[in-house]
């Protein structure tokens, strides 16, 4: 079940919970798991190769991947619109745990 977003969030401790209740749905999970690991693919290829330009496709791969998870599994809003700077590093916690296996994917 979702949590209720408070108003404002005075930690991202306080942020996370909120955070991991809107991703409930294991292929959003993964939506999400997939553009994150493509986004370090895409930054290391390109500081391999110096092809700056493909650092345009940073925000597509990761917002792309997110929010198709999010508009047609999860069925919700992401919270990158309301909470952008707690979201995004609540993107990079949540593949954390990911990998550690603390969280499903």
């Amino acid at each position: 079940m979702t949590q209720q977003a408070p108003s404002e969030f005075n930690s991202f401790a306080q942020f996370y919970p909120y955070y991991l209740s809107e991703h409930q749905n294991l292929t959003c999970r993964r939506l999400h798991f997939v553009g994150s690991t493509l986004i370090l693919a895409l930054l290391a290829y390109s500081l391999m190769t110096e092809q700056w330009m493909l650092l345009w496709f940073v925000p597509v791969l990761g917002y792309g991947f997110a929010w198709a998870g999010h508009f047609f599994f999860e069925h919700n809003k992401p919270a990158t619109f309301k909470y952008p700077f707690y979201s995004l590093l609540g993107d990079w916690v949540m593949y954390k745990d990911m990998l550690l296996g603390n969280i499903k994917r």
